[in-house]
């Protein structure tokens, strides 16, 4: 099997159709509004905006609103946003994206999260409706695959814990059981709400005596994955992760897309076709195409892994 083909996945990207839209107006600065749990990736998007003659400080002004450590005032964030008149909202995550929808239904909001359907965060992939555009990571998907992964790479296992935000659904957890079960494998799952709950989230998983942990598709929890890293590794706990620079940090093993790329590649080209006045009714939500398999074998050993040959064979990148 190639490794390209790991993973088969219904529905693949929403179709690019081809649109048009003004060039941005001479002499006009325009504003864009940001509401993300930390700031992180997203600034690749607007390295790529220069490119496209959007440059800060020149034609194009940037307002931060970071909420991972202040949850409680994410409304507020985002209505401070729409009275500052930004063009565009970019919002990450479920809960930001719902905080922009909940004070505006005109301003375009560009969101990304696990999965813009599921949530309702939109109508539909192909047809998105009201204001609301953006990129699915397919998180329900991947976060399945990484289980199986997880599985594999560790042998033995009996009992696995998952992380996961306050977002997953039940039938998406019970998913997940069900999964687990079919492999032999005990699954307990800890949820948390915010960032200071996590390492507390991850002893429960150690003591409840899972060998192995998986860290579910979160905004919340990949801005806090240097927290992860540093808990799992002092409790000697194989962890995978959503995206494969998770795993060139020091994680043990990461599977998905390169989230620097889908900001680089989809969410600039998104973001300016919004600023010269595309609707996002009209634009479809895209999804990730490209997916890549790293398992760091420094962190393995120090983990007292040993992972099998052919799931070597599998990565697109082995860290020694």
């Amino acid at each position: 099997m190639r490794r390209r083909e790991f993973i088969a996945l219904i529905g693949g990207a929403a179709v690019a159709w081809p649109r048009t839209a003004p060039a941005q107006e001479a002499g006009r600065t325009y504003r864009v509004g940001v509401l993300i749990p930390r700031a992180g990736v997203i600034v690749a998007m607007f390295d790529e905006l220069r490119r496209s003659g959007f440059v800060e400080g020149q034609n194009l002004t940037i307002d931060w609103r970071e909420y991972s450590l202040h949850m409680d005032l994410i409304s507020e964030f985002a209505a401070d946003l729409v009275k500052s008149k930004v063009d565009v909202i970019c919002a990450a995550g479920d809960d930001g994206i719902r905080a922009a929808q909940r004070v505006t239904t005109t301003i375009p909001i560009l969101g990304t999260t696990d999965d813009m359907v599921e949530a309702g965060l939109v109508k539909s992939l192909a047809r998105p409706g009201g204001n609301t555009t953006g990129t699915s990571f397919l998180s329900a998907d991947l976060d399945g695959k990484r289980q199986e992964i997880l599985i594999e790479a560790v042998p033995g296992l009996r009992h696995i814990a998952a992380i996961t935000d306050s977002n997953r659904t039940g039938a998406r957890l019970r998913a997940l059981k069900e999964a687990a079960h079919l492999r032999n494998v005990d699954l307990s799952i800890h949820q948390i709400a915010k960032p200071e709950e996590i390492p507390a989230a991850i002893d429960a998983a150690k003591a409840s005596g899972a060998a192995a942990l998986n860290v579910l598709a979160s905004p919340i929890l990949f801005g806090s994955r240097q927290i992860i890293m540093q808990r799992v590794a002092m409790l000697r706990l194989p962890t995978i992760y959503q995206f494969p620079n998770e795993a060139e940090e020091g994680g043990f093993i990461a599977y998905g897309p390169r989230v620097v790329r889908v900001f680089r590649e989809v969410m600039a080209r998104q973001l300016v076709e919004l600023l010269r006045g595309a609707k996002p009714a009209d634009m479809p939500v895209e999804q990730p195409t490209k997916f890549e398999l790293v398992i760091n074998l420094k962190t393995a050993k120090a983990l007292g892994v040993t992972v099998p040959q052919s799931m070597l064979l599998l990565a697109d990148k082995v860290i020694e």
